[in-house]
């Protein structure tokens, strides 16, 4: 386990959360459940059928967490008509929202929204749409942020480079094609996520294969412009571009190619154009460089909820939940 991973478990101690599972009925959830209840990382609200829960946690111990069937659930009714209240100048009728809470996605989410969890993790079983859908429908983004993306937080070993080998690459796991305005967005969440979970002063790269002008594109202009909005809407961050990923970087290749930059040789948030240059990224850096990925990390949501890879393991599981209990400590 990396050293990251442990200091996130650790933090997560120090102020317990409550998070929802929203997908009980899998192996790997009530694996993961019970690392975490040994652990102290969170308390638990598991949801799905009882029975079906009670048979597949044989050999573990799970007596810790609160288990709850959604359709079975006495809390039903209020959430069916805090959904509808929540979503009825869209059309959806009484009916409808009471069969939609029944769905444990939107059920955990529910939980989250009234204040009886402070976060939720799926996605083990679920497509990313499914599990995003209900945050945004029920919870919507965070104050002052008009966009929810994702990042990776990438821990490489042996390297210099970044907070001791550590970066958040972004957006790699959601937002496909951003245009200027959403990439400024992306950057200035991810400044604050690094500095939540990593709890070091955020340099951000806003990359390109262009530095300070060298290459003339539609491309490039628009790390240019994501640049310049980045700074008008937050002139305290850290932040700089468009710089290529060498510059960003590796501080003897920034002297030559950005002079001056108050972020190139130093970023540890990697900012990229797009979806297709960030998940590229990612997994060229998780299995050449032997980088441990956690992610992909939700940010811009009103609360945390955060989504799995469907090949993720038990171990995956219990560190987003820690990652999501140090999220909800904000």
């Amino acid at each position: 386990m990396g050293s990251f991973l442990d200091k996130i478990k650790e933090r997560a101690k120090t102020d317990v959360k409550t998070i929802v599972l929203a997908e009980g009925e899998d192996i790997r959830t009530i694996e993961a459940a019970d690392i975490i209840l040994h652990e102290g990382i969170a308390n638990l609200i598991i949801l799905g059928n009882e029975q079906k829960i009670s048979e597949i946690s044989k050999g573990f111990d799970i007596s810790k967490a609160t288990i709850i069937d959604p359709v079975k659930s006495d809390k039903l009714e209020e959430f069916a008509n805090s959904f509808y209240e929540l979503r009825k100048s869209k059309g959806i009728t009484k009916e409808q929202a009471l069969e939609t809470v029944k769905n444990p996605l939107y059920f955990g989410v529910m939980l989250v929204k009234l204040d009886m969890a402070d976060g939720m993790v799926a996605g083990a079983v679920n497509s990313t749409a499914n599990v995003l859908r209900p945050s945004l429908q029920i919870l919507k983004t965070a104050p002052g942020t008009k966009l929810v993306s994702a990042f990776f937080v990438m821990c490489v070993p042996d390297c210099e480079y970044g907070e001791s080998g550590t970066f958040i690459f972004a957006d790699s796991g959601l937002v496909e094609n951003p245009d200027a305005d959403a990439v400024s967005e992306i950057a200035i969440s991810s400044a604050a996520s690094f500095e939540q979970l990593v709890g070091k002063q955020a340099k951000v790269a806003m990359l390109s294969y262009s530095t300070y002008g060298s290459a003339k594109s539609e491309l490039v202009e628009k790390m240019q412009s994501a640049t310049k909005i980045a700074k008008e809407k937050r002139p305290d961050i850290i932040l700089d571009g468009e710089l290529q990923l060498d510059a960003a970087i590796v501080p003897d290749v920034a002297k030559s190619k950005a002079p001056g930059s108050n972020v190139a040789g130093y970023a540890n948030v990697l900012v990229f154009p797009d979806l297709n240059s960030g998940n590229i990224g990612y997994k060229l850096v998780q299995r050449l460089a032997k980088a441990e990925a956690y992610g992909p990390i939700t940010q811009g949501i009103a609360k945390p909820v955060n989504d799995l890879s469907r090949g993720c393991s038990a171990q995956d599981i219990a560190g987003v939940v820690a990652i999501t209990c140090v999220q909800a400590q904000k």
